[in-house]
């Protein structure tokens, strides 16, 4: 969890105990108990629940030390139990995918520059901040690649160039992105110029998906990189090439560089996506 995440978590509880009218010295097990089922019952899921309770558990160790509150809060909040693989991917089916992108097959500058990131999205399942930080040199136009920087030095994986994206792509940057010497290739499109923001991501996505009429439970970039692996699952790519192709970690991978089979990845870069591409 990063720091901003831990922020968030600790908020909603500030707020939420905030209602009780009673002192912060007050504050008991049971009250983070409470909490805790009242976040659960809002649909969150078990690792949701169980990275607040985290969060808490380290807030009340640093309160403890302040004299906040009870010594023994921190050791007592317990989290759900988590199991390996216990869900399937929570996003929009494959059908709302396509009405998404059709939904964006438009002449508005923000649609030509949206498009073309919900495909990476949905196409490659990449993460909101691998968008965010895609530069320029990133797309090797000759080659027909994309080289991906993993986050937290997973080092670089290289992935074929659908046709369908390039053509995505190369329309954003001929008609829609404004001149600037920033070399990120997703911008902002309106002063101050600046690249796209994960919150922005998040925005523009859930505010597409929200005007055709399309609910899963969430409606973020990473709902999107869900649907990519749920439909990578429906057709019958071993968890083992979905993973490379999401670029995840596996328990053994210490190497710098991600050592990609180029011609798997195009295998499952290329399968038919029911007439996406």
């Amino acid at each position: 969890m990063t720091i901003r995440s831990w922020y968030g978590y600790l908020r909603q509880f500030l707020c939420w105990y905030s209602d009780k009218m009673r002192p912060f010295a007050a504050v008991w097990i049971i009250d983070v108990d409470e909490f805790l089922a009242t976040y659960g019952r809002r649909g969150c899921s078990r690792v949701s629940i169980n990275n607040m309770a985290t969060a808490l558990r380290a807030f009340f160790r640093y309160a403890r030390t302040k004299g906040w509150c009870a010594s023994s809060i921190a050791e007592a909040i317990k989290g759900p139990p988590i199991y390996t693989q216990e869900g399937l991917p929570s996003g929009p089916s494959w059908d709302d995918v396509r009405r998404l992108l059709t939904s964006m097959e438009t002449n508005r500058p923000c649609d030509i520059r949206d498009r073309a990131m919900v495909m990476l999205f949905v196409i490659y399942g990449f993460r909101a901040t691998e968008v965010a930080k895609l530069r320029l040199e990133d797309i090797d136009w000759e080659h027909d690649q994309i080289i991906m920087s993993r986050l937290k030095g997973r080092g670089s994986q290289v992935y074929p160039l659908l046709p369908t994206v390039g053509h995505a792509i190369v329309r954003y940057l001929r008609e829609v992105r404004p001149q600037s010497s920033r070399r990120e290739v997703f911008l902002t499109l309106a002063a101050p110029l600046r690249p796209i923001s994960r919150a922005g991501l998040y925005s523009l996505t859930s505010r597409a998906m929200l005007k055709i009429g399309i609910h899963p439970p969430h409606r973020g970039p990473h709902s999107l990189r869900h649907a990519c692996a749920a439909h990578l699952v429906s057709e019958g790519f071993s968890l083992k090439e979905i993973g490379d192709h999401l670029g995840h970690r596996s328990s053994s991978a210490t190497r710098i560089y991600a050592k990609v089979d180029l011609q798997g990845l195009r295998e499952v870069a290329t399968f038919d996506l029911g007439g996406l591409i």
